[in-house]
């Protein structure tokens, strides 16, 4: 299996997207009700967007899962935590399936985790899950993040986590 990003097309990867963020498993993307259109002009706004990128990822070529990185001193968390020189916040979303394989949620996140990485500059990834998504909290965990606190966003009460290079590297088992 081969996990691969390119950008997002906001207009061609609408019908898609559509389909995953609107599915009840998706319910912590908050896009439960969303119309087609909603997604082309909230995507439109993203690629927009220079402090905010969405990237579809593919397995072995086959569009199988998001990923959005942001800027948190520009969104996201403005106000809500004092961010650090290298911090990028992070979102991403394997859609509901009925043939699940086992193993690809924890290949996905290490993938964007390893892309988040390879930028030099990148030095802490920031993510902010709703409280009650235990799944996510589990997966963040299982490659080195850190709970710090609840906070409270405009939508969501989420759960403020960290993860450095070097916790990202020890969670793998990379010796630093």
């Amino acid at each position: 299996m081969t996990l691969s990003l390119r950008p997002l097309d906001p207009l061609q990867d609408a019908e898609l997207l559509h389909s995953w963020i609107t599915h009840p498993k998706a319910a912590f993307w908050m896009m439960q009700d969303a119309k087609l259109e909603d997604v082309e002009r909230a995507y439109m706004d993203v690629a927009a967007d220079e402090h905010h990128h969405a990237l579809l990822g593919l397995r072995d070529g086959v569009p199988a899962f998001l990923m959005e990185k942001y800027d948190p001193v520009h969104r996201e968390l403005v106000g809500l935590y004092e961010p650090q020189p290298g911090d990028v916040g992070m979102h991403f979303l394997v859609p509901a399936t009925d043939t699940p394989v086992h193993g690809f949620t924890r290949a996905v996140i290490t993938a964007v985790m390893d892309e988040l990485f390879a930028d030099p500059r990148t030095r802490r990834v920031v993510v902010e899950p709703d409280v009650t998504n235990k799944a996510v909290h589990a997966l963040n965990e299982a490659v080195g993040f850190v709970p710090e606190r609840e906070i409270q966003k405009p939508e969501k009460k989420a759960l403020l986590s960290f993860c450095t290079r070097q916790q990202y590297l020890a969670a793998r088992g990379v010796a630093i």
